[in-house]
This record gives C-alpha cells, sequence and structure tokens, in this order.
C-alpha cells in the first residue's frame, strides 16, 4: 500500500516542486501564476505540508510497520498532524483570498472549501480519537483525511482520458472531474474502514479453544 499511495503523490508532488523552482527562480509572471508572485507563502507552505503529508503518510497505512514499530507510528503521526493541518489550512486559505484562475469557478471554489474543511475536521476528529484511547476511530478518520489530502493525485487520473479524448475541459467539467477524485478516494478509503472492521468483527466472535 505504501508504495501505491507514493507513486499516486508523485505527479502532484513533482507538480508542487516546479512550482517552488518557478518562484524561487524568478520564472515569468503569466495570468496563470500571477496570484502566487503576489503572495508566495501560502502556496509554499501549501507544497511543502502536502509534500511531507502524502509522502510520510503513506507508511501509516502499513499494518506491519504499525505493528513492528509502534514508536515510529507514533512519532511519524506528530509531524503529520501539523503537516496536515497547514496542508489544509493553507489550501483554504488560497480558496478564500487568491484570485480565482480563468478555468475555476464558484462551483469548483466551493467543493475545495467543502473538502478542505472536511479534510481539517477529519485530522481533528482523529487526534481527538488518539487521546481518548480509541484507535479504530483514530485510524478511521486520519483515513479519511489523508484521502482528501491525496486527492490531486486521483484528479490528475480523471483528468488524464477527458484531456485525451476532448480536450481541455470547460469550467463545469474541470469541476466534476476535480470533484470525482475527492469521492473516489473517500469512497476507497471507506470501502477499506468496513472491510477492516468487518475483519475485526469476525476475529472477535471467534470461538478460542482451551486446552
Amino acid at each position: 500500500m505504501p508504495i501505491g499511495l507514493i507513486l499516486l503523490s508523485l505527479v502532484p508532488v513533482l507538480a508542487g516542486a516546479a512550482r517552488i523552482a518557478e518562484l524561487s527562480g524568478g520564472a515569468e509572471i503569466t495570468p496563470d501564476n500571477a496570484r502566487f508572485f503576489a503572495s508566495p507563502l501560502p502556496v509554499v507552505v501549501h507544497i511543502l505540508s502536502v509534500t511531507i503529508y502524502a509522502l510520510l503518510g503513506a507508511f501509516q497505512f502499513a499494518p506491519s510497520l504499525r505493528r513492528r514499530k509502534p514508536k515510529w507510528h507514533r512519532t511519524a503521526g506528530r509531524i503529520l498532524v501539523p503537516a496536515g493541518l497547514a496542508a489544509a489550512l493553507s489550501g483554504l486559505w488560497m480558496t478564500l483570498f487568491y484570485a480565482l484562475p480563468e478555468s475555476d469557478g464558484a462551483l469548483l471554489n466551493m467543493m475545495r472549501l467543502v473538502f478542505g474543511s472536511a479534510m481539517l475536521l477529519s485530522i481533528i476528529l482523529g487526534v481527538t480519537a488518539v487521546r481518548q484511547r480509541d484507535f479504530p476511530r483514530h485510524g478511521d478518520w486520519m483515513m479519511h483525511g489523508y484521502a482528501i489530502g491525496l486527492g490531486a493525485g486521483t484528479q490528475v487520473l480523471t483528468h488524464l482520458p477527458w484531456f485525451l479524448l476532448f480536450g481541455v475541459p470547460d469550467e463545469f467539467t474541470k469541476a466534476m472531474l476535480m470533484g470525482a477524485g475527492w469521492v473516489i478516494n473517500l469512497a476507497v478509503a471507506e470501502w477499506v474502514i468496513r472491510k477492516r472492521r468487518a475483519r475485526y468483527g469476525r476475529s472477535r466472535r471467534a470461538p478460542t479453544v482451551s486446552l
């Protein structure tokens, strides 16, 4: 699972690195990047925090690693929580205060606010659950938050067939393709959670044999 999650996040991570190189290298200012040059701090925070959250977070979903190295899991979590919060908050800030690109629209902006807020809330609820020693609930919320945070990777896959078949999507289609990435990730996360709950329930119901 970690390898698959890292591969899924690879394109947006590389795109983020290219954006930072563009900002630091004094690239030509265009209508597409003018808002980032005008206020670079939020986008730099977003890129760095998302990169940490996506790559390091992938290893949190390896059951064998959690069992063998619980201390590593806890230490990584202390890095991932602030990284995830920074990613969600900076994403919300950019949505609210950056100038809207021509290819975007009110519908896509609304989706970003909804899913960004859901990511923020999921991380907060995950932290609350682990403080209450509710580890299954902690894992569920953290998985939901990570699924939303990894939306950009899946959005590459939802956009690619449309680009190949029809070219650049219009404003409404782009919003639908972006929304599909978040929804697909959340659906997969929910499927994994339900499967894990069912397996845990079966193990608890399994009869014990006394010798």
